[in-house]
């Protein structure tokens, strides 16, 4: 499958993410970076080589996928320290726009999950961050 498809399958489902591994295309339709997050703590398998295509991928999202290892990514928005993120992993991006950083649903501020991540140097410094933001809103 070529990333363009995949990037079709989004728009066309409506969802968060597609992920495909192996030909075997897996749609998500959670918010924010709870799907990629549970992969990667449960599935990391899915992830490993596998090609993303998403809608907003921030630098919380970067590091999941670069800690899961995926192969490649596809994005309509990527903030810049998402795309220099996965740079440094040298994960192949492309995408529709970069922004400087992924705004929250109500358009007031910087996506807590990215201003969480803002200042890790590393994907593995944001994986307890991200963790402990996800595990907080599922207990509320």
């Amino acid at each position: 499958m070529e990333m363009i498809e995949l990037a079709g399958i989004l728009h066309k489902e409506g969802c968060s993410c597609v992920i495909c591994k192996d030909g075997r295309i897996s749609i998500f339709r959670q918010r924010g970076v709870k799907d990629l997050l549970y992969l990667l703590e449960s599935e990391s398998d899915r992830l490993q080589g596998a090609m993303i295509a998403d809608k907003v991928v921030g630098k919380g999202a970067a590091a999941l996928m670069s800690l899961g290892g995926v192969a490649s990514v596809y994005t309509d928005v990527i903030s810049g320290p998402a795309l220099e993120l996965l740079e440094k992993a040298h994960i192949p991006v492309s995408y529709g726009i970069a922004v400087p950083n992924i705004i929250n649903r109500a358009g007031t501020g910087v996506c807590p999950v990215e201003a969480l991540c803002m200042d890790c140097e590393s994907a593995a410094e944001c994986l307890p961050r991200i963790e402990n933001f996800v595990n907080k809103q599922n207990n509320n």
